[in-house]
């Protein structure tokens, strides 16, 4: 099999891509607050890796098409499941006698529960809203840019962003964080981090240009061609 530039780059962002999705769903459970004066925004550390994710998603949509980054996503869907598959099994698997001692200060079996089954239930409510916010994504920045061509791609990427993202984070925190959380502290966390992701996704404009720049003019590849309609 030859590795040619073009498959070497997409083996390369399909893991960045599967990275930082699974690691935003392992540490999605931890939240912080920001505080903007008198104001305080709850956010999830799950956002820490969106930016990677953003900018790997308009990458593979626009230089290797829609089957591809359909594709892709069932890849990370498939890993995701497998991810809690052997966090459920290694769950189920009993501590060493000794890390039972008062002066063991490793994980126990409380502390691993509790980390690791949360994060278990984080990556399955991820994984619900990840499939469906991307395949909408892709099918968003598919309609723009058959309609507009390889004109505005801030639209087509930053567009497809903000449909797809509103669906995520409505689904991936009523799912995780839904019997936990007050309605109202649950709806504040969902318009902050959709309004968070919004800004990020706006803020990355340049680094999308950049990044198919050093794509297009550094590896010497063509985005993929659409025909308008």
């Amino acid at each position: 099999m030859k590795l040619d530039a073009r498959l070497m780059l997409f083996v390369f962002l399909a893991g960045l891509f599967i990275t930082a999705l699974l690691v935003g769903d392992i540490i999605g459970g931890k939240l912080y607050q920001l505080e903007l004066g008198s104001t305080k925004l709850t956010i999830s550390v799950g956002m820490i890796p969106f930016p990677i994710v953003f900018l790997l998603t308009d990458l593979i949509n626009e230089f290797y098409g829609k089957r591809a980054a359909q594709y892709l996503t069932l890849v990370g869907f498939v890993m995701a499941l497998l991810t809690i598959a052997i966090l459920t099994i290694a769950s189920q698997v009993p501590f060493a006698p000794f890390t039972q001692a008062a002066d063991w200060t490793g994980f126990d079996q409380a502390s691993f529960d509790r980390i690791f089954t949360g994060s278990r239930w984080m990556l399955f409510s991820s994984t619900v809203a990840y499939l469906v916010a991307q395949l909408i994504d892709i099918g968003v920045f598919h309609f723009v840019k058959r309609k507009l061509g390889d004109r505005m791609l801030w639209l087509r990427a930053t567009g497809s962003t903000v449909v797809s993202q509103l669906v995520d984070t409505f689904v991936i925190l009523l799912v995780a964080f839904g019997g936990q959380l007050s309605f109202e502290t649950l709806i504040s966390l969902m318009i902050t981090s959709y309004s968070v992701k919004v800004v990020i996704a706006i803020a990355l404009t340049p680094l999308i240009y950049a990044g198919h720049a050093l794509v297009e003019r550094g590896l010497g590849l063509e985005p993929n061609r659409v025909a308008q309609v």
